[in-house]
């Protein structure tokens, strides 16, 4: 058993257990879905393990990049991916990233969740109405 905890003391963990089931949704989540790791991460990281909302989001973006690289390596080597496809959208995504990321400490944690709550009820609301 190891003990984990942030540099601020956020949150203390003595079973690693937890870190892995929670990796491994994300991953699952990443892997089978193309994203929605942070569907896993966000709840479990403030629930199970304490986390702060903004760190929980925050945490959760850390994870899900080389979640993300990983994903879209073994898609692009099995024939899933076409650059020229993606490329249009990575300067727009590239500017949406670091704009969040800038403005990410002035948002309200209160606004933060509706809009994480409205943006999986709309993936839901779609994922129904398109089976």
């Amino acid at each position: 058993m190891a003990c984990f905890f942030d540099a601020k003391g956020g949150f203390i963990v003595k079973d690693r257990t937890k870190y892995l089931v929670i990796g491994a949704c994300a991953g699952a989540a990443n892997g089978f879905f193309g994203s929605g790791g942070g569907l896993f991460l966000v709840p479990l990281f403030t629930g199970w393990l304490g986390m702060k909302q903004k760190n929980a989001f925050a945490t959760s973006v850390a994870v899900i990049f080389p979640l993300s690289a990983v994903s879209a390596i073994i898609y692009f080597w099995k024939g899933g991916i076409q650059l020229s496809s993606a490329m249009p959208y990575l300067l727009g995504g590239a500017i949406g990233g670091l704009l969040s990321g800038l403005f990410f400490s002035k948002v309200s944690v209160p606004l933060l969740r509706k809009a994480f709550a409205l943006l999986l009820l709309w993936g839901g609301i779609r994922a129904v109405l398109l089976l």
